[in-house]
């Protein structure tokens, strides 16, 4: 288990990024000694199949500095560390309803020495922070999501695209975005990552606010 497939699609990254990258393996395996936090039969694909994941939103958008993210159920720090990785000079909310989760999130960030990463034991119900862009490895339904999530993002832009919604999905997501047609918009990953893994997965994006039209078909 090695950062290398990371380095492989992002070759751009400081010294500092690289040795970041590389650290997770080894607090992740750690971890996963003591909870679940990936499934025991996917840890040595922590690379393929969570970091790389978490950083497919990384292709579709360059976060500008000062950039305020809220990450909606992080886990373990998933797509959050990874993408507070990549973004330095962007802050990372990560928030989650179960506790030892957030405890993982705690150490890592601490361990591989990031400084633009807060987190909470909370439930995205209770959070009233003002966010750019909310960003989670969804399962919730789309619908439900938003409800969610509008009352977290404030109407500063800063970024090429819209504040709104940036989750990780997969599967067919015809039902479930009919209704967002003509507003939401989505990229598959298998554009961006040559490995199996990624057909059939996407990064699907929802402006909301005062900039982002997000009106339902009728």
């Amino acid at each position: 288990m090695n950062a290398s497939i990371i380095f492989k699609y992002f070759p751009d990254l400081t010294d500092k990024q690289r040795e970041q990258y590389e650290a997770l393996a080894a607090l992740y395996v750690d971890w996963n000694s003591k909870i679940n936090v990936i499934s025991r039969k996917d840890i040595d694909n922590l690379y393929e199949h969570h970091v790389l994941h978490s950083l497919g939103i990384a292709k579709v958008i360059q976060f500008r500095p000062e950039t305020t993210v809220l990450d909606l159920g992080t886990g373990g720090g998933f797509p959050g560390i990874p993408l507070a990785i990549m973004f330095p000079d962007v802050h990372f909310h990560l928030i989650d309803s179960i506790g030892k989760k957030i405890r993982i999130v705690e150490d890592v960030v601490s361990k591989i020495g990031l400084e633009n990463v807060t987190f909470s034991h909370r439930n995205a119900v209770e959070e009233k922070g003002m966010y750019d862009f909310v960003v989670s490895r969804a399962v919730m339904n789309l619908n439900d999501l938003e409800r969610m999530i509008r009352k977290n993002i404030h109407s500063t832009q800063r970024n090429a695209l819209p504040n709104g919604l940036l989750c990780l999905k997969g599967g067919d997501l015809t039902d479930e975005l009919k209704n967002y047609r003509n507003s939401c918009e989505t990229w598959s990953l298998d554009n961006y990552f040559d490995d199996e893994y990624y057909v059939g997965k996407h990064v699907v994006y929802l402006p909301i606010g005062s900039n982002g039209k997000n009106k339902k078909k009728k």
